[in-house]
């Protein structure tokens, strides 16, 4: 059985038991969040498909930790001037 929903933008293709990190929710760690975009459901199967959402459909999971990703490193350079510059980002996160 899988899922697949959509949060932060982006969709994710989860099953139960399954750790996934998705983009930083406003929700302390122990608690319990319910995402109730779903796009696809497949059980045994049998697959349903959303137009664009299943109604009535929704994945409950909960917040293990918040937190942020390695850090990636942005550098621009321009060949033969006196340009360059040098940024890092770290994309904070939650784990469900």
């Amino acid at each position: 059985m899988y899922v697949i929903m959509e949060t932060g933008g982006k969709q994710y293709r989860v099953s139960e038991g399954q750790v996934v990190k998705v983009e930083k929710l406003d929700a302390a760690e122990g608690s319990k969040v319910t995402f109730d975009n779903v796009l696809v459901y497949s059980n045994d199967g049998k697959l349903e498909l959303g137009n664009p959402y299943i109604s009535g459909a929704k994945v409950e999971a909960t917040v293990l930790e918040n937190g942020k990703n390695a850090k990636v490193i942005v550098y621009k350079y321009k060949s033969k001037k006196a340009s360059q510059c040098k940024n890092g980002h770290r994309q904070p996160f939650t784990a469900v």
